[in-house]
């Protein structure tokens, strides 16, 4: 134990007391009495009830002020003790109150108890001796469950805040307010009955130093539902924690702040879950979002001068399931490698897509295959980057046998210079399984769609396979980001040789285009495909306006969805997109940027370039003056009346969407007029979802998290099990977060229950992972990431492949110590 420069009494106590502690906490199968301790003197004492074991609950309310005992403390006494005798018997114990503290130093008496709750007020409470007993018995293994104003205590103890947690602000509103409770952890037995959002009345303390990512965090309080004061914490203001501390076990809550809480059945069911745990009666995890307890390791190194040897310029990532990496290079060159921009030449655009393999086995990487792409910066008119080029990989679901490996990509040698326009597609190819070298001959086109290469941008990029044997491909809406002010990409002026550039109407909003849609087709055997029921459209000419639409498309109204997930437990899509580039909203034109994140459980219309965020619209506009507005888009009843529209007019209803957000902040909503139209005032803004803020935005979905007891033990803790990893390429203010969903509302554009920061466990900043271009877990449980690098259409010395490990082991107590053994 830490002795801390004590007299030499107290540490020849210390000493005594963690002995005699360690006796009597870690005997099993129970916590055994120590010899009879001496009476009490303010002490009550309850029966054990019939059929439990000695397990016992030292509940202290000395107070550091004189005066009358508080009726929050009686309240909380009658709690805990109600709380012990109810439940299965095995999970039964018995309470004992006292206001003395000195049995702290009665080692002999303290060993007793699995557990001490601290139900005090502020203040000096115990003596150096007194704190040095308390200390002694949390390294022997004890348990703390700290309540409320516990966090007052002990002010200039430095182990004793570590022991909380966190010490509540000078500025915390005194004021019972009614607030939102976001349970987060929906495992812990503290936490797993209760409601995600829950909502309660209660004194909302705030903290001086947050302790997120120091502690484990089980519930916050969301600082939007009440007033939090001068010294407001911000979305992340935890209100329930716990971790192992110092050899024991420590829990706290900041709520049970009224005398009313004690009657709350979920409050007495948090404050039961807790007692469960540090009383050793069942095993819980409070190690899972302690950022301590995660690696992040570099797993590629720099190429070699003028070589893509390592990695090429990051666009996208898959696991197979014998633990290999699979890793694309879209096709920017090497900085030092040439770059052709003139139209006129037949390599303009040209660069090389790469497939590497990384092998956990050897920790080698292996440049698998390369394939010639439209992919490198070119020039020409409107040309001044590209965004197409080698996009999306995915292994066949049978991959461990037929080596199968499907690629998104836009081929060189299919692009019409003259035209300005190219092919994409998505091909088969066989991957060797044993020297990791793809056939360049086993092409198999199953299909492609054209794309005009005038002008930059959204290629989109990202697939993912369904439980069915479905494959969904985003494509991005092939527009300009350019003339239309940054708002809807709706401006239908502007073409090369009658193909329009910036009018996304002409793609998104078309349904007989591939682009600016997430598809969903079924590969066959022989390399075609078949499309299964319940896309949006059927594709049928005598149906659907008479051949105005494509059966392939699952989802319409996206503009630049880089990356996709399907979780395969649930079958449901996740997806995320980049918006336009307007900085502000615009009470003429619409909302500003929104870069976006949606759930989706069936085929629909997610609005682009009509509506963004949760049914926002945009602005008209037409020839012959397309700077003039003409009305607003009506999201229930789209319709495409662009004259570079070849599929139908009426278009299906926009479904909101899940998480948008803007420089401002995250979730911008606004009043409405009797049309249902915002105001666009900044003024007039609420921020729905304050954890989220943009600027230079670029969003970048991630996976949903499946807990595998098997996978490993890099595996990321069970806790995570069905959240949903959401980010962003940049690592600023930018989002990099789980977040939790509900169930009943994410198909039809319910915002988040609950959001955690993840940039203390995927480390941000330049020698971390700063600018995040893929994400994903790998059959051993890790996470998988991929690091853009520090310059644009290239590869540099910081782009890499990264995994992300936990390293904190397993939930506590060890079986071995539980209090009670059988079916822990």
């Amino acid at each position: 134990m830490h002795l801390r420069g004590l007299s030499a009494r107290r540490r020849t106590w210390a000493v005594t007391a963690t002995a005699a502690v360690a006796a009597g906490l870690l005997s099993a199968p129970a916590a055994t009495a120590g010899p009879a301790p001496e009476p009490p003197l303010t002490t009550m004492s309850i029966p054990s009830p019939p059929g439990s074991a000695d397990v016992r609950v030292l509940l202290f309310h000395g107070s550091a002020a004189e005066g009358e005992e508080s009726p929050l403390v009686n309240a909380g006494i009658e709690a805990v003790e109600r709380i012990g005798l109810t439940g299965p018997a095995d999970q039964r114990f018995t309470v004992e109150a006292t206001g003395d503290p000195a049995v702290f130093t009665s080692a002999d008496r303290l060993g007793r108890f699995n557990a001490v709750v601290f139900l005090t007020g502020g203040g000096d409470v115990l003596d150096p001796e007194q704190e040095a007993g308390l200390e002694a018995y949390m390294e022997a293994g004890g348990g703390f469950v700290g309540i409320h104003d516990a966090a007052r205590a002990e002010p200039y103890s430095d182990w004793f805040t570590g022991l909380i947690g966190a010490r509540p602000s000078p500025s915390s509103p005194t004021a019972v307010q009614r607030a939102v409770v976001e349970v987060g952890d929906r495992r812990h037995p503290a936490t797993q009955g209760l409601p995600p959002q829950w909502k309660r009345p209660d004194q909302w303390p705030n903290w001086v130093k947050n302790p997120s990512g120091d502690v484990h965090t089980v519930a916050r309080v969301r600082e939007s539902t009440y007033r939090p004061g001068t010294g407001a914490n911000g979305w992340d203001h935890p209100i329930s924690w716990c971790r192992d501390y110092d050899g024991g076990r420590s829990f706290y809550t900041g709520m049970g702040g009224t005398v009313s809480s004690y009657d709350e059945s979920d409050f007495r069911a948090h404050l039961r879950g807790a007692l469960l745990w540090t009383t050793r009666l069942v095993q819980a995890d409070c190690k899972a979002t302690i950022a301590g307890n995660y690696k992040a390791q570099r797993l590629t190194q720099p190429n070699q001068p003028g070589r893509n040897d390592q990695i090429g310029e990051p666009h996208g990532l898959v696991t197979a399931p014998d633990g290999r990496v699979l890793y694309i290079g879209r096709g920017g060159a090497d900085a030092s490698q040439p770059v052709v921009t003139d139209w006129n030449d037949p390599a303009v655009g040209k660069g090389t897509g790469q497939v590497h393999v990384y092998d956990p086995r050897t920790g080698k990487v292996t440049l698998a295959g390369e394939l010639t792409v439209f992919g490198n910066k070119g020039g020409g008119d409107e040309l001044v980057k590209v965004e197409e080029g080698l996009l999306g990989i995915e292994l066949d679901p049978g991959f461990e046998r037929n080596g199968w490996v499907y690629l998104h990509y836009t081929p060189h040698a299919r692009i019409d210079r003259e035209a300005h326009l190219a092919e994409r597609r998505v091909s088969r190819f066989t991957l060797d399984l044993a020297t990791n070298r793809l056939d360049p001959g086993s092409e198999k086109v199953l299909l492609s769609w054209p794309v005009q290469i005038h002008s930059c941008c959204h290629a989109g990029g990202g697939m993912a396979w369904d439980s069915r044997g479905n494959l969904y491909i985003a494509t991005g809406d092939n527009n300009s980001s350019g003339f239309s002010d940054g708002y809807s990409g709706n401006n239908p002026q502007p073409n090369f040789k009658g193909v329009s550039f910036a009018d996304a109407r002409r793609t998104a909003g078309n349904t007989h285009n591939l682009n600016g849609k997430i598809l969903r087709i079924h590969p066959e055997p022989d390399g075609t495909y078949t499309l299964p029921e319940g896309n949006l459209f059927t594709g049928r000419e005598t149906t659907e306006g008479g051949g105005k639409t494509r059966g392939e498309i699952y989802v319409m109204g996206v503009r630049n969805p880089a990356r996709i997930f399907v979780d395969k437990s649930t079958d449901v899509l996740y997806a995320g997109w980049v918006g336009p580039d307007a900085s502000a909203p615009s009470p003429v034109w619409g909302p500003a940027k929104y870069d976006t994140f949606a759930v989706i459980t069936r085929a629909g219309n997610r609005g682009w370039p009509y509506c963004m965020g949760n049914k926002q619209p945009y602005r008209d506009r037409n020839l012959p003056d397309p700077s003039k507005p003409l009305g607003w888009y009506d999201c229930d009843h789209p319709k495409n009346e662009s004259p570079n529209n070849d599929g139908l007019v009426n278009l299906p209803p926009v479904t909101g969407n899940n998480i948008w957000y803007s420089p401002q902040g995250g979730g911008p909503d606004y009043p409405r007029d009797t049309n249902g139209v915002p105001t666009y005032r900044p003024a007039d803004a609420t921020y729905r979802l304050p954890w989220l803020k943009g600027g230079g935005q670029a969003a970048m979905n991630g996976p949903v998290y499946r807990y595998d007891a098997a996978a490993g033990p890099a595996k990321w803790p069970a806790y995570w099990d069905g959240k949903w990893f959401v980010g962003d390429f940049y690592d600023a203010d930018q989002p990099r977060n789980a977040v939790l969903m509900d169930p009943a509302t994410q198909g039809d554009g319910g915002l988040p229950v609950h959001a955690e920061s993840l940039k203390r466990i995927v480390p941000v900043g330049n020698d971390g992972i700063k600018n995040l271009m893929d994400w994903k877990f790998g059959p051993d449980g890790a996470l998988y990431v991929l690091d853009y690098g520090r310059g644009f259409f290239t590869s540099d010395a910081r782009s890499a492949l990264w995994r992300v490990t936990y390293t904190g082991g397993g939930p506590t107590p060890a079986a071995g110590h539980l209090a009670r053994g059988a079916g822990q």
